[in-house]
């Protein structure tokens, strides 16, 4: 592994943790050259995942596309970069288990609303007003009672 301030491939792992999931590893190193500290994450490489889009066509699962989504929706929200690759390995484990290599994008947008609720609620609205496509403030406010009443009990 490079280290990103000096590009020395010699370092040491100071710490190792497993996901939930036990999908990925979290690694903290340190470059041996100018003890820089800097974070790995180190999972499985899923190859041929094809996501069946709404109107049917089918294109390569595109991780990227997901972590954009997912930062978007996080935009200036007080959540860490640990939390938000922890989401996205859960939704990638979450749909991968149900599905074998086609995966429709409601399953994606149905896992990643999941879990911004239990993240951040503010992130699941904005995430939900576009997935859902709200037309409406409405829509945006049943959406924000639907949140609300599981607290009320």
């Amino acid at each position: 592994m490079r280290c990103p301030k000096c590009t020395s491939i010699e370092d040491k792992v100071i710490d190792s943790r497993i996901s939930k999931e036990g999908s990925s590893i979290r690694r903290r190193r340190e470059c041996l050259e100018c003890s820089y500290r800097f974070t790995t994450t180190e999972s499985v490489v899923r190859d041929g995942l094809v996501v069946i889009k709404r109107d049917g066509l089918r294109e390569e699962f595109d991780r990227e596309k997901l972590v954009h989504s997912i930062r978007a929706a996080l935009h200036k929200r007080p959540v860490d970069a640990e939390q938000i690759t922890m989401l996205v390995e859960d939704v990638i484990d979450q749909v991968e288990s149900k599905y074998e290599s086609e995966i429709p994008t409601q399953a994606i947008g149905d896992a990643i609303m999941q879990g911004l609720k239990k993240i951040d609620q503010v992130a699941y609205v904005r995430f939900a007003s576009i997935y859902k496509e709200f037309r409406d403030v409405s829509e945006f406010m049943t959406e924000i009672n639907a949140l609300e009443k599981p607290k009320q009990k």
